[in-house]
């Protein structure tokens, strides 16, 4: 841990990032661990002609403005794979 941030939370931005950038895909959901999930994302993606990555831009979304604490919370401890 680094300036009082809880472990765990470095991930969040390069999390968000990589959802916004390439959610579509659901990288972000395999950097944090969770490869059911984007497994899921890649499939929502190719059956619907790419319209499901908006899943991915709208999570990265989520991430980048949640605080580290509630990333942490929910992400990382929490294991919530969607939303």
């Amino acid at each position: 841990m680094s300036e009082g941030k809880p472990a765990g939370a470095e991930k969040k931005v390069v999390a968000g990032i990589l959802g916004v950038l390439l959610g579509a895909w659901g990288i972000h959901k395999f950097y944090l661990g969770y490869t059911k999930e984007g497994v899921i994302q890649i499939v929502i993606t190719i059956c619907t002609c790419g319209i499901g990555g908006v899943i991915g831009f709208i999570e990265g979304i989520m991430y980048l403005i949640k605080s580290d604490e509630e990333f942490v919370a929910t992400y990382i401890t929490g294991k919530k794979g969607w939303f």
